[in-house]
């Protein structure tokens, strides 16, 4: 007799980000679709499915967001970096909705070089 495994239910977590400084540290432009850097002390794989609810800046409106872990900044990783994970959108309409809101309230921002969580 084989164990099946528990069904793993997505995880979901619940982001909020109301600076723009704040909002180009943790964007992934460089990740197919787009994706966003989660602070996070939860242990996560590679390929774990999530689920977000994203606040961004003045918009009081919350995007329901589906994506997978692409991305893990571990606990104590070397140099102070915050520990979290990055999500790829998924390449849906509210993974669309959620990098045009991000690239537009960005503007000429995203073309700038400053360090962020991820690079």
């Amino acid at each position: 007799m084989s164990a099946v495994p528990p069904v793993q239910r997505p995880g979901v977590l619940s982001l909020s980000i109301k600076e723009k400084t704040a909002l180009f540290a943790a964007y992934m432009p460089f990740v197919k679709g787009g994706g966003l850097f989660v602070p996070s002390t939860k242990a996560y794989q590679l390929g774990d499915e999530v689920f977000m609810l994203l606040s961004l800046l003045d918009d009081v409106n919350k995007i329901p967001v589906a994506g997978k872990v692409v991305w893990v900044t571990p606990v104590g990783c070397h140099g102070g970096k915050t520990p979290g994970i990055g999500v790829q959108f998924d390449n849906n309409e509210n993974g669309i909705f959620a990098r045009n809101k991000i690239e537009s309230g960005l503007g000429s921002a995203l073309k700038a070089v400053r360090p962020t969580h991820t690079l």
